[in-house]
């Protein structure tokens, strides 16, 4: 077994990403314009790694994945952080946009659906989005992970977000792979999509001195789970399980309304609660640690994981079993009732 016929990734797979971005999107993408990468992680690395450096600045969509900030400030670019407001369902101000970009401003980087709020930036919010950055001769790079999983907007909606590829902007990159909306993560399969051949050559070139080629039997079983029929089988499975789950979710913060609540999620299998206790924030990383020690549950604290200014906040995941839902909320409704008061108050600075 050698590396395979092409570097670029299978090919049947590559046609078979293209026709999702066609029937998701109607976003036309050639197959050449697609490369694959081993999950998504890598992919955002090889697109920081190959399109931005020292001098650079880049501007990020936050809350967010903290690998999307974490990297290109990494990579010696200046970094500034794009703030959603909760006040405002999570929402971006696109004039602080504007007010945000520099002379040297090389990359817009987006995260839709959002990760950890489960927000969306809207079709009409993309274009002006698009519109900004092509004025100013700016690439945006969107991770696109949990797109599919839209279970609280219908496809019939008029600001139903495409993917950022609908729009023809040529300096556009994104970024997915089958573990999230496809629940297949053990398949170490992502892929690197843009409308421009030349960023695909540096993100290929980039992906040459870090993996060279993706597995080719992941490869397969990515293809395969990619065709027409599975496609639709396990969009359906994962669409369903979320929209049904969501509603426990709910169902379980009304309950609790005293000490949490939230922004609904408008798509994606996770969620940013926010906990209080007599109307003040809790510290969130207690509060996880001792929910995991007392009942085994864990959920992912927001001022560790996502920045010093969501303390209070975790992210709850709703895109697993029914049944292990149920049960760590009913544990979660225990550790409220029996431990909840142990849990120290957020420190105020």
């Amino acid at each position: 077994m050698n590396y395979g016929p092409s570097f670029t990734g299978l090919e049947t797979l590559r046609m078979n990403i293209a026709a999702l971005y066609g029937s998701e999107s109607e976003a036309v993408i050639s197959p050449s314009n697609i490369i694959t990468t081993p999950g998504a992680s890598l992919a955002n690395f090889i697109v920081f790694f190959a399109l931005v450096g020292p001098g650079d600045h880049v501007i990020v969509q936050n809350p967010t994945y903290p690998q999307l900030y974490s990297l290109p400030s990494g990579l010696g670019a200046e970094v500034s952080l794009w703030q959603a407001s909760e006040s405002n369902h999570w929402q971006l101000d696109l004039d602080e946009l504007e007010r945000l970009i520099q002379p040297n401003t090389k990359m817009i980087v987006l995260n839709n659906p959002q990760n950890p709020t489960g927000a969306i930036i809207t079709k009409s919010a993309l274009g002006k989005i698009v519109d900004l950055a092509r004025r100013h001769s700016i690439t945006i790079f969107s991770d696109e992970i949990y797109r599919a999983l839209f279970h609280s907007i219908p496809p019939t909606d008029p600001e139903y977000p495409p993917s950022l590829l609908a729009f023809g902007y040529e300096k556009t990159v994104v970024t997915c792979s089958l573990s999230k909306t496809f629940s297949l993560a053990g398949i170490r399969v992502g892929w690197i999509a843009s409308h421009s051949s030349s960023i695909i050559d540096l993100c290929l070139n980039a992906r040459s001195y870090t993996v060279i080629t993706v597995s080719q039997i992941d490869e397969q079983v990515a293809a395969m789970a990619l065709e027409p029929v599975r496609l639709r089988e396990l969009t359906k499975r994962n669409l369903g399980l979320a929209t049904h789950n969501i509603e426990i979710v709910q169902s379980f913060i009304d309950r609790h309304a005293a000490v949490c609540e939230w922004v609904r999620p408008a798509a994606g299998p996770v969620g940013f609660v926010k906990f209080s206790r007599n109307g003040v924030t809790v510290d969130d990383l207690e509060l996880c640690i001792l929910l995991l020690e007392k009942k085994g549950v864990l959920l992912v604290p927001g001022q560790k994981c996502f920045g010093e200014e969501f303390k209070g906040y975790v992210r709850l995941g709703f895109g697993q079993s029914t049944q292990a839902l149920e049960a760590a909320l009913e544990a979660l409704t225990t550790f409220i009732s029996e431990d909840y008061e142990m849990v120290p108050l957020a420190e105020r600075k």
